[in-house]
């Protein structure tokens, strides 16, 4: 084994890598690792606060987690645990404000009510069973459901103002609902480890990884300043690379990969940072996407607070780009494309008609058609207050599958190689607010001994809901998001004089 072997290596500076990289810091705080970032600074592709939505996903208010049955059936199974895995974040970062590692709390998360907002009497007949369904859940039991125009324009006017009296709407409210900037969460985390020794490579772009004889890995990364080549080797590799790490688990020949591709998606969203508009508006209100049209295309209108300062956000419209990352290559889709994938993917490509038709659509989109469907929203919407922005790169998960092929995927894929020396994140939404209990479920796999003999009970003193979630029982899922939310500024009486503002 080469002298200089370290323990860990890290690639990519979002947040995926930010929380494995703390969490393996806490409890082996001798073990050496090195973070390589591509760009000079962490946090630029989709963890950035202006490359995602920046929700805190936790199925308040997206329908896509609930969907209806061919038979009108519903079911909250997902929503559920889509919730319960924001709570471990949550705790965690309770834990971590507690602990000085993260700062003052409304730097990187503010209580913003989650609403779900929709037209049309069939629609509106699903968001009350819907609602009806969740009521009875701990987690969701604060939400609230109106048809009233009245009570909505209370809740949030620019929904109501200028729309038809003879319109028929519903919408759903909880107060529970957060707006996170993951891009402070991840600065935060990474300057923390790097006062705790950890190696942070900024402009460093891992180019290859090669598995040796002995387990160990070898990382070859280029210097983009210099353009000087090294090779650090690692017993274990995490590639968090988000929209560059299909490419990187394709270099190491794991069989875990084969049959695995990538789809990319460009995004961009209405900006408005009118304080007149904006403060009549404070809350992220979702609606449903339009018949045919894939989960992520679901339209929201958004509170955003980053570095203190509010906007509000509508979209998302998609384009295509063969870039992975926003600052990527056009080479990235048709390099990443191998014998072992590209059956998945011509079986996507003939399957997924509706994902086409939208993107081609949404390319063809003009500008007033643009704003039109955010007047859907905001009826009283004027184009000077809104400029269009560019979001990130999301990269859809194409893999194989026994019955038809291959399947897209839309969520996030943890692979992990069958000796635990390596892992890696594919995938998009809702990744960022459930990267708690996505890096803890790496270290179960990849660590199993270590993970159950020490670990766990570490994990647990800062995450207590682990492995057994809140929703069961109603007076703890109130203990839960009572303490962290005295913690976070997350109180209702905080939300409610927020909301009032």
């Amino acid at each position: 084994m080469s002298n200089n072997t370290v323990d860990v290596v890290l690639i990519g500076g979002g947040i995926m890598s930010a929380t494995l990289g703390t969490m393996i810091s806490q409890v082996e705080p001798d073990w050496s690792i090195e973070l390589f970032e591509s760009r000079t600074e962490v946090a630029t592709e989709s963890t950035n606060a202006w490359n995602n939505a920046g929700t805190g996903h936790a199925a308040l208010c997206e329908l896509n987690y609930m969907p209806e049955g061919k038979d009108g059936s519903l079911s909250a199974a997902k929503a559920i645990d889509i919730n319960e895995q924001f709570q471990l974040s949550r705790q965690w970062w309770s834990s971590l404000v507690k602990q000085g590692v993260l700062g003052e709390p409304s730097s990187f998360i503010n209580a913003t009510p989650h609403m779900t907002f929709v037209r049309g009497e069939s629609n509106v007949d699903y968001l009350r069973r819907r609602y009806e369904l969740l009521k009875e859940e701990p987690l969701f039991s604060d939400m609230e459901f109106s048809d009233d125009p009245e009570q909505i324009a209370e809740w949030t006017p620019m929904l109501v103002e200028r729309r038809s009296k003879d319109e028929v709407f519903a919408a759903t409210r909880s107060l529970s609902g957060t707006d996170v900037d993951f891009g402070a969460v991840t600065r935060q985390l990474i300057g923390h480890l790097e006062d705790q020794g950890v190696t942070v490579n900024l402009g460093h772009e891992v180019k290859k990884l090669r598995r040796r004889a002995d387990g160990t890995w070898d990382v070859t990364v280029r210097n983009r300043a210099g353009f000087g080549k090294r090779t650090v080797n690692a017993r274990f590799v995490f590639v968090g690379a988000g929209g560059g790490a299909l490419s990187l688990l394709q270099s190491s020949k794991i069989p875990e990969i084969k049959g695995f591709g990538g789809f990319p998606i460009s995004g961009k969203f209405l900006k408005c940072d009118n304080p007149e508009v904006v403060r009549e508006h404070r809350a992220k209100v979702y609606g449903k996407a339009a018949v045919g049209a894939p989960p992520m295309s679901v339209p929201h209108l958004d509170t955003r607070i980053v570095d203190g300062k509010e906007s509000l956000l509508f979209g998302p419209y998609a384009g295509f780009s063969p870039n992975f990352l926003k600052k990527g290559s056009w080479w990235d889709l048709p390099g990443s494309i191998r014998l072992h994938n590209l059956w998945p993917m011509i079986r996507v490509g003939l399957s997924e008609f509706s994902l086409e038709k939208y993107l081609l659509t949404e390319l063809m989109a003009s500008r007033e058609k643009q704003l039109s469907t955010l007047r859907e929203y905001m009826p009283s919407a004027k184009r000077g207050d809104w400029e269009m922005i560019t979001a990130g790169q999301r990269v859809q998960v194409m893999k194989k599958d026994p019955k038809k092929g291959g399947v897209l995927q839309f969520g996030t894929e943890v692979i992990t190689g069958a000796d635990g020396t390596i892992a890696g994140l594919l995938g998009a939404s809702p990744g960022a607010s459930t990267a708690v209990h996505a890096m803890l479920g790496v270290l179960q796999k990849c660590f199993p001994e270590q993970f159950e003999a020490r670990w766990r009970d570490e994990f647990l003193a800062q995450i207590p809901a682990y492995g057994t979630g809140v929703n069961h029982d109603a007076a703890l899922a109130a203990q839960t998001l009572a303490e962290t939310g005295a913690v976070l500024g997350l109180l209702p009486k905080q939300v409610e004089a927020a909301a009032a503002e």
